[in-house]
C-alpha cells in the first residue's frame, strides 16, 4: 500500500517553465521543462546516488512486507532527499532528481514482488538458504526487466494520449516535489529527523532493550483473548501515512481474529482430549499463539484470497479497457510517432524490448530446466506463460496506477489469478507432482514482480512527463536502478530468514514415514546426524521442517523458520503457497480456508471493501495495533487541522523518516541476531529489568513517538 495524494494535473500544468515551454501536439500540455531545453540528466552521479537509495528501501520494503505484509511507496521519499542531498554537493538539475527517484523507486517495486510470493518457496516445502540467492536474484531480475520494457509501448498511450484522464496520483505529487525544490524551499529535514528518530527508538527499543518491545496483555476472565502491540516506528508510520479508515480495517480484522475467534476456538475445544486438524496437540493446551498458528492462518489465508479476488473482479471492466486501448495503440505503430521525435518522445527502440524479452524467456527457461525443474516437461511452455501473463498484468497495473494511484493496485490479487491460471494448465497437462509447485510460484513470482514494476515504472514516467524528462533516459535509469537492487533483496531477504529461525527440541516418539514427510537433506545439530524431513498436510504432526533420527524412529528437533514466524509472518506468501498446495497437493484443511472465504463475502455483502480486513485476520495484533495507531493519529490531526493529509505533507514525510529508520534499525538488529553478538548489546533487562519488562513504560515511551508524530503533522511545509 502506498500514499493517496489530493495534487491534480491542473496544479502542475499552471506552474510555467521559464523557457517559455513547447506544448504538447496532442494534449497542450506544457512540461515544466521545454523539450527543446537540453541539461544534465542521465549524469553518473544521478545514477549512483538513484541506485544506492534504491538499494536502501529496497531493504526496508523486504523488513516491511515481511512483518506486516505492507509495502510505502519509495518515489516521494527518495525525491526529497534527492533535492537535499544534491543540495549539499552541488547544485543539479531538476532532470537529474527525476532520475534518482526513478532509479530509487525500482528497489522498493521489486522488493514488494519478491516478498510477496518467493519466500513461499518454505512454505512448499523448498529451502531458502545462501545457495538460494542466485535463483531469487534471477527470478527478480527477470521479472524487473520485464516490467519495465513492457511498459515501454505503453506510456505515449498512458502517460500522454491520456494525459487528464489518467491523473496518476503518486506520479503527480511526486512531480510536485520536484517543482517545488527546483524553486526553492526545504522540507527534507522532516524525512531526516523522522528517520533518526525511528533509528535511535527501534535500536534503544529492540537491540539495547531500554523498554519492552511487546506489551501484551491476556485476561484471566476471557481465556484465550489477547492484546498486544509492536511498538515500533514503522508501524507507527505505516497506519499515519495509510490513513485511519485503512488501518481501523486492518485491525478490525485483528480484532476478530485474537478477541473473537481464538477466544471461541478455546471455548468450545477446551474440553477436547484429542486434537483437530490441522492442529497436532489437544485445543486445551494451546496458547492463544499456537491456535492462531495451527488455525487462524488458514482462516486468514482463505480471506485474503477471497478478498484478492474480490478486488481483482472490481478491476475486471478496467482490465478490458486497458487491453483494448494498448493492442489499438500497439497497431498503429511508428506511424503514429513523428518522424523526427521531440527530446521528451525518445524512447528505447523495439529492438531492445523484443531483444530484451527474448533474452528473458531463455534465462527463465535455463533456470527452471537445469535449477528448478530438471529433465521434465513444461518448462518451455511455463518461459512463455511468464511473457503472456506479463505482459498482461503490466498493462493491467499500469494504467490502474494511473486511474486510482499505487495505493489500489491489486498486485496480489493478479498474482493469485496468475497463480490459479497456471495451476489449473498444470492439473490438466497432469503436472503436479515433483518441482512443479516451484514452477508455478516461479511463474507467479516473475509475473508479480513484472507488475509491480511496471506499475512502478509508469509513475516515474508520469513524473518526468511533467516535469519534462527524457523517456529514454528515465527507462535506462529504472532498469539500472533494477540490476543494482536485485543484488542486496536477495541477501536481504536471507539474511532475514536466518536470523529469525530457530532450533526448538521436540521429542516426537515411533514416527512413521508417510507421503505428507519429504527428506531434504542431512545435518548435524549437537554431534549427531540428522535427517531433515519437510511436513505438508499430515494429520499427526504439524505442517514444517524436523531433525528426525531414522535409527530411533524420532522426532528430536523442530527448525521453526523465520519468514512464516510471528516476526515474519509474510501474509501474502502465505497466501500464494494456500493457492498452490489446494490446487496442486489438494492439501488444504478446507474447511478453515471456507470459514475465511465466507467471512469475506459477509464484509462484501455489507458495502465493505475487505482486502485490507482480510490481510489483518491474519496477521498478528501485534502487528495490527501499532498500525491502527498511527491511522489514529491521522484521524486527529484532520479533526484538529480540518485538512486532509496528502502525500506531500510535513506528517508524511515525518513518517516516512520514521518508516526507513525502523526498518534499518530492524535490519541492523537482524544483523546482531545472525552474528550472535544480540544478547551482548542487551542493556536493559541487565541494570533497571523491573521498567524494561514494564508493558506500561513500554506504552508510554510508545505514544510520546506517537505524539512527536501529532506535533510535526501539525506543521505546514515552507
Amino acid at each position: 500500500m502506498s500514499l493517496k495524494s489530493h495534487c491534480s494535473p491542473e496544479g502542475i500544468m499552471a506552474t510555467p517553465s521559464p523557457e517559455m515551454p513547447e506544448k504538447s501536439a496532442e494534449t497542450g500540455f506544457q512540461p515544466y521543462v521545454a523539450p527543446d531545453v537540453v541539461m544534465p540528466e542521465l549524469t553518473f552521479r544521478a545514477v549512483t546516488m538513484g541506485a544506492v537509495l534504491g538499494v536502501i528501501f529496497g531493504a526496508v520494503t523486504v523488513y516491511l512486507a515481511l512483518r506486516a505484509g505492507l509495502t510505502v511507496s519509495a518515489s516521494i521519499p527518495v525525491a526529497v532527499l534527492a533535492i537535499s542531498i544534491f543540495k549539499w554537493l552541488g547544485r543539479s538539475t531538476i532532470l537529474e532528481n527525476n532520475i534518482v527517484q526513478t532509479a530509487g523507486s525500482a528497489g522498493e517495486s521489486i522488493a514488494a514482488g519478491v516478498v510477496f510470493t518467493l519466500p513461499a518457496l518454505i512454505f512448499l516445502g523448498y529451502s531458502l538458504g545462501v545457495s538460494d540467492i542466485p535463483r531469487v536474484l534471477l527470478l527478480a531480475l527477470v521479472g524487473a526487466v520485464i516490467g519495465v520494457l513492457f511498459m515501454i509501448p505503453l506510456r505515449h498511450q498512458l502517460n500522454v494520449v491520456e494525459h487528464g484522464a489518467l491523473t496518476y496520483p503518486e506520479g503527480t505529487a511526486c512531480a510536485d516535489v520536484l517543482i517545488a525544490g527546483e524553486k526553492g524551499g526545504s522540507f527534507a529535514g522532516k524525512v531526516f529527523s523522522g528517520f533518526g528518530l525511528g533509528l535511535v527508538y527501534k535500536l534503544l527499543n529492540e537491540a539495547l532493550l531500554v523498554w519492552r518491545p511487546r506489551p501484551i496483555y491476556q485476561p484471566g476472565w476471557y481465556p484465550g483473548a489477547t492484546l498486544a502491540a509492536d511498538v515500533t516506528p514503522e508501524y507507527l508510520g505505516v497506519g499515519y501515512i495509510i490513513g485511519p479508515r485503512t488501518a481501523g480495517m486492518i485491525f478490525a480484522g485483528g480484532v476478530l481474529s485474537w478477541l473473537v475467534t481464538i477466544p471461541m476456538i478455546k471455548f468450545f475445544g477446551q474440553g477436547l482430549a484429542h486434537p483437530i486438524f490441522p492442529g497436532t496437540v489437544p485445543i486445551s493446551e494451546m496458547d492463544a499463539f499456537a491456535i492462531w498458528r495451527a488455525y487462524i492462518r488458514p482462516i486468514g489465508a482463505g480471506a485474503v484470497a477471497m478478498a484478492g479476488l474480490f478486488t481483482l473482479g472490481r478491476t475486471l471492466p478496467t482490465i478490458w479497457r486497458a487491453l483494448r486501448t494498448t493492442l489499438a495503440q500497439l497497431r498503429k505503430g511508428k506511424s503514429a510517432q513523428p518522424v523526427a521525435a521531440l527530446r521528451t518522445e525518445r524512447e528505447l527502440p523495439g529492438t531492445v524490448i523484443f531483444g530484451g524479452t527474448f533474452i528473458m524467456v531463455l534465462v527463465v527457461w535455463a533456470l527452471l530446466a537445469f535449477r528448478i525443474n530438471p529433465g521434465v516437461h513444461g518448462n518451455l511452455v511455463a518461459s512463455i506463460m511468464v511473457v503472456v501473463f506479463g505482459f498482461l498484468f503490466v498493462t493491467v497495473s499500469a494504467r490502474i496506477v494511473g486511474l486510482i494511484g499505487a495505493s489500489a493496485n491489486p498486485i496480489s490479487g493478479m498474482t493469485i489469478a496468475t497463480l490459479m491460471l497456471t495451476a489449473l494448465l498444470f492439473v490438466a497437462a497432469g503436472w503436479t507432482g515433483g518441482a512443479y509447485p516451484a514452477v508455478a510460484l516461479s511463474i507467479g513470482g516473475i509475473v508479480c514482480i513484472a507488475a509491480a514494476v511496471g506499475g512502478a515504472t509508469s509513475q516515474s514516467l508520469k513524473s518526468g512527463f511533467i516535469v519534462g524528462a527524457t523517456p529514454r533516459h528515465a527507462e535506462v535509469a529504472m532498469i539500472i536502478g533494477a540490476l543494482t537492487s536485485v543484488l542486496v533483496i536477495g541477501f536481504t531477504l536471507i539474511l532475514l530468514n536466518r536470523a529469525y529461525t530457530r532450533v526448538e527440541p521436540l521429542t516426537i516418539a515411533e514416527v512413521q514415514m508417510s507421503p505428507e514427510m519429504k527428506v531434504v537433506g542431512e545435518t548435524n545439530y549437537q554431534g549427531k546426524t540428522y535427517q531433515v524431513i519437510n511436513v505438508i498436510g499430515s494429520h499427526k504432526i504439524p505442517d514444517g521442517r524436523y531433525y528426525f533420527d531414522p535409527g530411533a524412529q524420532r522426532i528430536d528437533f523442530q527448525e521453526r523458520v523465520g519468514i512464516g514466524s510471528e516476526r515474519l509472518p509474510a501474509p501474502q506468501a502465505v497466501l500464494m503457497s494456500t493457492v498452490i498446495n489446494g490446487i496442486l497437493r489438494q492439501s488444504l484443511p478446507w474447511g478453515l480456508v471456507l470459514l475465511g472465504v465466507f467471512i469475506v463475502v459477509v464484509m462484501e455483502l455489507c458495502g465493505v471493501r475487505s482486502l485490507a480486513f482480510a490481510v489483518g485476520s491474519y496477521l498478528p495484533i501485534a502487528t495490527t495495533a501499532p498500525i491502527f495507531c498511527g491511522g489514529v493519529v491521522s484521524w486527529l490531526l484532520q479533526q484538529v487541522t480540518k485538512r486532509q493529509e496528502s502525500e506531500v505533507s510535513s506528517g508524511a514525510l515525518f513518517a516516512a523518516g520514521l518508516i526507513a529508520g525502523g526498518s534499518i534499525g530492524g535490519l541492523i538488529l537482524a544483523a546482531l541476531v545472525g552474528f550472535e553478538v544480540d544478547q551482548k548489546v542487551v542493556l536493559g533487562t541487565k541494570y533497571w529489568a523491573t521498567l524494561a519488562n514494564s508493558s506500561i513504560f513500554g506504552l508510554v515511551v510508545f505514544m510520546a513517538m506517537a505524539a512527536a508524530l501529532f506535533h510535526v503533522g501539525r506543521k505546514k511545509l515552507e
